[in-house]
């Protein structure tokens, strides 16, 4: 009884360890973020019947893929708060004043990984600090890895897609305005999105 049991041990540590797919082990490396091929969005709800939808226009970055172990993986973010626009400017004025971003002060939007985890298929969950003004508060991404590529000018490219949630009161962007018919001018939740295309560094 004790061999079989030694047995049945032994498989389940082998039929645990996953195989590598070689193809997302040749991604390995390190990328940067190409802006000109990228965009970080937001949507808000507005006096509680419809969205606004904004962008920042201004950022830069880097990954680590692991294709091996993703796990491994790593990113970082850096967003120019100034760079705004939500295609009114009254209103991109009003965010980057006091009220909200305080830009002035704090010109950058930043996240950090500290972790990253295979859900499966091509989707994932990097989760790390995001740090606004002068607030940081951990924050899970939810990708997508849309695959890889070599494109015109030789490069290699990987793109991913995706979204995460935040309470921006969280990261102290509390202003607000009471509407007569009940409820408030500006929701407390926004919805980041996310896509990126990076090359491959030599």
């Amino acid at each position: 009884m004790g061999l079989f049991t030694r047995r049945n041990q032994s498989a389940a540590i082998v039929t645990a360890a996953p195989a590598v797919d070689p193809a997302l082990a040749a991604l390995t490396g390190d990328y940067a973020i190409d802006p000109a091929h990228s965009s970080i969005g937001f949507t808000v709800r507005h006096a509680m019947v419809t969205n606004v939808r904004g962008a920042f226009e201004a950022f830069e970055g880097s990954l680590h893929l692991d294709g091996g172990a993703p796990a491994r993986s790593t990113a970082s973010i850096d967003v120019t708060i100034g760079s705004v626009n939500t295609g009114i400017a009254d209103r991109d004025a009003h965010l980057l004043g006091s009220d909200f971003f305080d830009a002035e002060l704090f010109p950058k939007m930043t996240f950090r990984s500290t972790s990253a985890a295979q859900l499966g298929g091509d989707k994932y969950r990097i989760t790390g600090e995001l740090t606004i003004k002068d607030v940081t508060r951990p924050l899970s991404i939810d990708l997508e890895f849309n695959g890889s590529a070599t494109d015109v000018y030789g490069s290699e490219r990987v793109g991913f897609e995706g979204s995460a949630e935040i309470l921006r009161s969280e990261w102290g962007l509390t202003w607000n305005a009471a509407l007569e018919a009940g409820g408030v001018m500006v929701s407390d939740k926004v919805k980041l999105t996310f896509d990126i295309s990076a090359i491959k560094q030599a």
